[in-house]
């Protein structure tokens, strides 16, 4: 098990026609975690910035969930948090426009108007589901509007 202190790591899987498929993008907290009870990863996880990661062994983890009340049910309040999470991000995908998924993601995922994006619009492009041409399309028009704009690697709302 890891978790990520600083930086940016991606959950990463191959899809059928060979492109990457992003699952989760962590800046901070846990990753992998649906992989505890599993004895091989599913997917890779690959920094985007420099990031320092720790490692937890899963022994001892387990054994916290299974002894430790107060521990296990701040654990399943994070496993909480990240259902929610996966739930805007599959309610994103399902939105027919890239516009749409960009405002969703900055109004839902930001902090005040602003998501940060340190790893690029590239990268950004394989977590909405989209090339990343596309992307630079939509953003570019976003920003010729007057709805967005890009500053030090940060999609800020201009409402």
């Amino acid at each position: 098990m890891f978790y990520v202190v600083s930086g940016e790591l991606i959950l990463e899987r191959t899809g059928l026609h060979g492109e990457s498929v992003v699952l989760q993008r962590i800046r901070q907290g846990f990753i992998s975690e649906a992989s505890l009870k599993v004895a091989t990863y599913h997917c890779d996880a690959i920094a985007m910035v420099d990031t320092t990661v720790i490692q937890i062994p899963v022994k001892a983890l387990s054994q916290s969930l299974e002894h430790d009340p107060a521990f296990a049910s701040r654990w399943i309040s994070m496993l909480n948090q990240e259902v929610r999470r996966l739930r805007l991000h599959l309610e994103r995908l399902s939105m027919k426009s890239i516009r749409e998924r960009i405002i969703h993601l900055i109004e839902t995922e930001g902090q005040a108007g602003q998501y940060a994006a340190p790893s690029g619009l590239k990268t950004l492009a394989g977590e909405l589901g989209v090339t990343h041409e596309a992307l630079y399309r939509a953003v570019a028009n976003l920003e010729s509007e007057k709805v967005l704009r890009r500053e030090n690697n940060q999609l800020i709302l201009c409402r």
